[in-house]
């Protein structure tokens, strides 16, 4: 940060403190004054999808063993309560399914993320919001409001504190999205501007998150932890518990502790306040591959290539795959060994699109990087960074991809920056249907997943919570089997990380 940053934070700082006003004071105050009616059409719609996303990766997640241990854990989900675990038949209070739920929506990576936020912004959120709901009642409309709220405010915090707070270690899906998670379940409560005020500050100690566990059952916890904290600031608050309301100013405090002096920006927390709301930014973005983010640029150029140019395999000489040097740096894996290094492969998953032509769960499990084919066409390919993204330009999310057949014919197709699908390029009905397909089937029997899709497409127009989550409901019988990911050790030396991973 410059001199002039780090002055105007002191600034911004003393400002607070003078107008007796704390940071999370006037946060506090952003949060109550949201209404409903505030919501645009292109908030809604965006909260829609990432919305429906979200349930769909949970669904998923559920059969992973990072949840079914978490759930087999001694105490854990044995209160009694009418918040469902999603794809059980099991209930529980609201606290326990935000827990489990939260931890089963990022088990395997494939939920939805901001480029600001350096993060996934929707999980935090989901679990949260719709354990509430179900213990508190609300609308779909209810729900929305306070998800969009939780947005704006993960987000904005991540414009204060990034993208320092991230390359320190800190895991901003879980240390900011608490925030998120706690502001979203204060608006849905209706409290008032006191206890939204110690709601926050509470969740202030609660937040953490190490990026030294990534790769590992413990990043899906973060999320779970996330939830269930956020969940239990707002509860304490609602009962007069208390917390030092300068929490974010103090020597000792968030902001100090967690990025250090001169490494935030406290301004950027509120200028332009919902102008537009964080939710319509084009750096939100879903996966729609089951894979790292940062393959997703050269998957989508083999595709393309794939159907309009209707490349097969076998005529294949060659494959080059140049992404930007950062998004090779973690997806430089030539040969994968393990269903989670395919994940981080970004050779494998353009050798993938380009055999297949889509790319699915099951393409991540098990030995499916054995596939004699796929194994053939790694073989022929090579990866580098692209020699005209520069390291520094603004955008860091292009990749080219060129097939030389056994004609001699050579095929490209180049994209500057495509940071996973939404802006200007969203996800179709169609690409939204056939990612929750996929993922609802690991969980849900099959008669049940249309219907849940259709309702999650309505969301603002449904009365009551419960008319969606009763779709998410289902019989032990119909129970999946898990399909653990493979994680590979990691070496001593590892590549540092210069820029986030989603």
């Amino acid at each position: 940060m410059s001199d002039a940053s780090v002055a105007s934070s002191k600034a911004s700082s003393a400002e607070h403190a003078s107008s007796g006003t704390t940071m999370l004071q006037h946060l506090a105050e952003r949060v109550l004054a949201f209404e409903k009616r505030q919501l645009t059409k292109g908030a809604v719609a965006s909260a829609r999808a990432c919305i429906l996303d979200a349930i769909g990766v949970t669904l998923a997640g559920y059969p992973e063993p990072c949840t079914q241990i978490l759930l087999k854990t001694p105490g854990i989900a044995t209160a009694s309560g009418p918040a469902l675990i999603f794809g059980s038949a099991r209930r529980t209070s609201a606290l326990d399914a935000t827990l489990i739920n939260g931890t089963a929506s990022h088990a395997l990576d494939f939920d939805d993320f901001s480029g600001i936020m350096g993060g996934h912004h929707s999980v935090p959120l989901v679990s949260t919001l719709f354990a509430l709901a179900e213990e508190r009642g609300g609308s779909g409309e209810d729900l929305i409001a306070a998800y969009v709220i939780g947005v704006e405010v993960e987000i904005r915090l991540a414009r204060a504190v990034n993208f320092h707070h991230y390359d320190k270690g800190w895991h901003p899906t879980a240390t900011l999205g608490i925030f998120g998670a706690a502001a979203a379940a204060c608006h849905l409560m209706k409290l008032d501007h006191a206890r939204t005020t110690m709601a926050l500050c509470i969740a202030a100690s609660l937040a953490s998150g190490l990026k030294a566990n990534f790769g590992t059952m413990t990043k899906p916890l973060h999320i779970g932890q996330c939830c269930r904290n956020g969940l239990l600031a707002a509860l304490l608050a609602e009962g007069g518990f208390d917390a030092a309301t300068d929490v974010f100013e103090h020597q000792q405090g968030f902001l100090n502790v967690f990025n250090g002096p001169g490494t935030f920006d406290p301004d950027k927390l509120f200028e332009n306040w919902g102008a537009p709301w964080e939710i319509e930014a084009k750096s939100i973005a879903l996966k729609q591959f089951p894979c790292c983010g940062s393959t997703h640029p050269a998957i989508a150029m083999a595709l393309q290539l794939r159907r309009e140019d209707k490349v097969k395999a076998a005529e294949i000489s060659s494959i080059e795959v140049r992404p930007h040097g950062r998004r090779l740096r973690h997806t430089n894996n030539p040969h994968p060994q393990t269903s989670l290094q395919a994940k981080f492969s970004v050779q494998y998953a353009v050798a993938r699109a380009l055999r297949y032509g889509v790319l699915r769960l099951k393409d991540f499990e098990g030995d499916a990087h054995s596939d004699p084919e796929i194994t053939r066409l790694l073989d022929l390919t090579t990866a580098s960074p692209h020699p005209d993204m520069a390291d520094d330009a603004e955008d860091q999310w292009g990749a080219e991809v060129i097939v030389t057949l056994k004609d001699g014919t050579r095929l490209s197709r180049r994209v500057d920056n495509l940071v996973g699908r939404g802006g200007d390029n969203p996800m179709s009905s169609s690409e939204l249907w056939d990612k929750f397909n996929d993922c609802a089937a690991r969980s849900l029997p099959r008669e049940q997943i249309a219907p849940l899709f259709e309702r999650l497409e309505t969301l603002e127009k449904v009365t009551e919570i419960a008319q969606v989550t009763r779709l998410l409901e289902v019989s032990e019988l119909h129970k999946a089997s898990a399909k653990k990911v493979v994680f590979a050790p990691r070496g001593a030396q590892e590549a540092p990380e210069t820029t986030w991973v989603p």
